[in-house]
């Protein structure tokens, strides 16, 4: 496995770490990472790893490997690889992480503002969605002035590590419709918003900000009808 730094500091922007392998697609595997991996809508991180001498190692986006818990960087194309063993130092592209850990938040704040079965999600730099499964969504005008409500009261995030025994005994936890936490480590990480998650808490393995003010103000841009009971709500930096 691949200690996930990301998943206790989302705020990491570099770390020391060694090349444990190259899979047979060119991807490179570390032991220890800041670079979140594509999942749950969110893109995996982009950056670069530096070698002892300098050379650097373009890398375009990252992802979950074969196996579990493993994280493959992969690099941009015509890089020159490391060799298994090598140290490297990991960096990623701030700018772009931290517009996606605030949108990835807002999505969390969208889900407050309709507690509806959750069908689908995609998480950009600039503009997200939602989907749920739902009849009649809010207006556009309501959704945004709940969101950026929740935004200025500047509500702490907060995670917390339960056992899949727990999220069995509790499982309104889960909003998604169709998809479940990963299982089989034993626990589940819970990304908490407001004191003791008061506004909300679920299942989630992304990254965020550390207080829904970072968010800054949101405009909900277009709510699409995708289905008889299924809406999509976009939103967009204000």
């Amino acid at each position: 496995m691949t200690e996930a730094l990301f998943n206790e500091d989302a705020y990491l922007t570099s770390c020391e770490a060694r090349v444990t392998g190259i899979n047979e697609r060119g991807g490179i595997v570390l032991d220890r990472t800041v670079f979140y991996a594509t999942s749950g809508g969110q893109p995996g991180d982009s950056g670069k790893l530096v070698l002892p001498g300098g050379r650097e190692i373009v890398i375009a986006t990252t992802v979950k490997g074969d196996k579990p818990g493993e994280i493959v960087h992969v690099p941009a194309e015509g890089q020159d690889l490391p060799q298994t063993g090598d140290a490297v130092t990991g960096l990623i592209d701030w700018e772009r992480r931290l517009k996606l850990m605030k949108m990835h938040t807002a999505c969390h704040l969208v889900t407050v503002t309709c507690p509806y079965p959750i069908t689908g999600a995609s998480v950009g730099e600039e503009a997200s969605r939602v989907d749920f499964d739902i009849p009649e969504p809010p207006t556009k005008e309501d959704l945004t002035a709940a969101l950026n409500e929740m935004i200025a009261a500047a509500h702490p995030i907060t995670t917390r590590w339960i056992s899949e025994d727990e999220l069995d005994a509790n499982p309104g936890l889960v909003k998604s419709k169709n998809v479940r936490p990963p299982r089989g480590t034993g626990r589940v990480r819970l990304v908490l918003i407001g004191e003791n998650g008061v506004i909300d808490s679920q299942p989630c393995g992304g990254t965020h900000v550390a207080s829904t003010g970072e968010i800054g103000k949101l405009i909900v841009t277009k709510i699409e009808n995708k289905g008889r009971e299924n809406r999509r709500i976009r939103f967009t930096f204000g």
